[in-house]
């Protein structure tokens, strides 16, 4: 008689596949993991302009590719080209101010004493009190802060600008993706639709819950940002302050980061030129500050963002800066999205617990 083989059970199977999916999966990512930068972008680029994407194509000839195409156009246009110029005007700027301040020519120590030489009674005791009243030991941190924190951002800069082969290769590749996005999105995210094992209203919730976030991030968070550094920049360049664009960056930067925002660069500044005599620039500095600089994340952010987000300050803040120390400068989106994720995941959970819809 012929021997039967041995039973292969529907469950053998299963863990098979899944540890095949995985495996590919993983290996997958490894491929894409030197581009993840560009493939990140692409993604976010092509959430945040799918719907110009959908009012684009009934008017050109109901073409998706022309749509794409004009899509990728106006990308091109309001981000990509104002970036390019920043950074190539940032790149020149630290190179001109980097050699000037280890060369002693611009001393960070010189404005710390002389601020500190005008404070008044009152405030130098104050300072004494919580033990800043070692003027040596206040302008050699202070110093030492501030060197390493314009190294930090000249690196960082100088970088995009000696790896402009890898720039270029990742920019074309962002371009490329998110094209395809545009063109096959609905497609394609139907298939991760399918693939995904939970009910069709928890689904809904959390593509929206995603989508909402790369969005709100990207208009709310960057383009705030944006604004409030090209104010503060303005300002600074109208005063005669040396570096505006540099400064520019950094107030942008900071407006990222909750309850920090850029009056952690701008209100030192008012400071300094109240105390050292330049009263009308720091009373300007100081008005244009809370009037145009600080209404801006108010007036702003809730038009951008609207509702449909509401993470509390210090989840953002978290998230964000833990976002950054992992991926670097992708963090700052990356990082929001995963917590945002985290949130949506454990409440679809918490109904299911429950035996609830969300």
């Amino acid at each position: 008689m012929k021997q039967a083989p041995p039973p292969n059970t529907r469950a053998q199977q299963d863990t098979a596949f899944v540890i095949l999916l995985v495996g590919v999966t993983l290996a997958f990512g490894w491929i894409l993991l030197p581009f993840y930068g560009a493939v990140f972008w692409g993604v976010v680029l092509a959430i945040v302009f799918a719907p110009l994407y959908r009012w684009m194509v009934p008017r050109l000839r109901r073409s998706p590719n022309l749509g794409a195409l004009a899509t990728l156009a106006v990308i091109v246009l309001l981000v990509f080209l104002p970036l390019a110029f920043v950074m190539v005007a940032l790149v020149r700027e630290i190179t001109a101010i980097v050699p000037r301040i280890q060369s002693g020519e611009i001393s960070v120590a010189h404005y710390v004493e002389q601020f500190v030489a005008a404070l008044p009674g009152w405030a130098s005791r104050l300072l004494d009190r919580f033990g800043l009243g070692d003027l040596g030991s206040l302008q050699q941190k202070v110093a030492q802060g501030a060197t390493q924190g314009t190294k930090l951002i000249a690196g960082r800069a100088l970088d995009i600008g000696q790896n402009t082969l890898d720039f270029v290769v990742s920019f074309f590749v962002t371009l490329y993706l998110a094209f395809f996005l545009l063109r096959d999105g609905s497609r394609l995210s139907g298939k991760i639709w399918e693939a995904i094992p939970l009910d069709a209203e928890s689904k809904r919730n959390f593509f929206r819950m995603f989508a909402t976030v790369i969005r709100a991030t990207v208009k709310g968070n960057i383009l705030v940002a944006a604004v409030q550094g090209a104010l503060g920049g303005l300002a600074f360049w109208y005063l005669g302050i040396h570096g505006a664009v540099l400064w520019a960056v950094l107030m942008a930067f900071l407006s990222l980061l909750p309850a920090i925002g850029a009056a952690l660069i701008w209100v030192p500044v008012a400071l300094y030129l109240l105390i050292s005599g330049e009263v009308w620039k720091g009373v300007g500095l100081f008005v244009w500050g809370t009037v145009v600089i600080g209404v801006v994340d108010n007036l702003l952010r809730p038009i951008l963002v609207g509702k449909d987000i509401r993470m509390p300050d210090y989840l953002v803040l978290i998230s964000t800066l833990g976002g950054m120390a992992i991926f670097g400068l992708n963090g700052f989106v990356i990082g929001p999205v995963i917590a945002a994720m985290f949130l949506a995941a454990w409440e679809i959970f918490t109904a299911a617990r429950r035996g609830d819809k969300l």
